[in-house]
């Protein structure tokens, strides 16, 4: 899942979002420095990886990508969902999503010195931009989809995948929201025995 899952899945713990947002700048187990709960985020963030990359639900809105793409299918995946996520988000949350993003970034400017390096050059770029609300609609992930293609020099083609959206919207929405439900009850108790711990 792409960065609003994550923060999403985090169930409004502070730390926990922290870890699980930032986990992908963390390479194996160079995360014993940070806060207890921080590394639980981190955790979290891999557990929630490995359940989508293997989700037969999420494998099939891939599949349908993978002719064009090869194997930047899961991650134009992951941003399509975050923008079925952006897009509905009212059926998952009773905050508004400019609130909910709004404390989010206050939560990183808040524990900035703490971040990975790689969070901190991002950051400013993500808040600016406003990259988690600019999922809601389709000029959004269109910017975002442009910006991973250069970001692989070009490579993936990545920039043409809003046509295939666009062509699929109604297929893979239902994915996402069949997909999605299973998701949360699988983080909140990872999220559950986690905390326990």
């Amino acid at each position: 899942m792409n960065f609003l899952a994550h923060i999403y899945l985090s169930f409004d713990d502070k730390e926990i979002t922290l870890g699980n947002f930032f986990a992908d700048h963390i390479r194996g187990n160079k995360f014993k420095h940070f806060p207890e709960r921080i590394q639980k985020g981190i955790l979290l963030h891999r557990e929630i990886d490995t359940f989508t990359d293997s989700h037969p639900i999420a494998k099939q809105s891939s599949k349908r990508l993978h002719k064009n793409y090869s194997h930047y299918s899961r991650v134009i995946v992951d941003i399509f969902y975050d923008h079925f996520l952006a897009k509905n988000w009212q059926n998952y949350s009773k905050v508004p999503l400019e609130e909910f993003i709004e404390n989010f970034y206050d939560l990183l400017e808040d524990n900035y010195t703490i971040l990975p390096l790689a969070t901190q050059r991002m950051m400013p770029y993500m808040i600016t931009d406003n990259w988690l609300l600019s999922y809601a609609d389709l000029n959004g992930i269109s910017k975002v989809l442009a910006g991973m293609n250069r970001r692989t020099k070009n490579k993936s083609k990545m920039n043409f995948a809003i046509l295939d959206l666009e062509e699929h919207y109604s297929a893979f929405e239902n994915e996402f929201t069949l997909f999605f439900e299973e998701l949360i009850t699988f983080s909140q108790q990872k999220f559950n025995s986690l905390c326990e711990e």
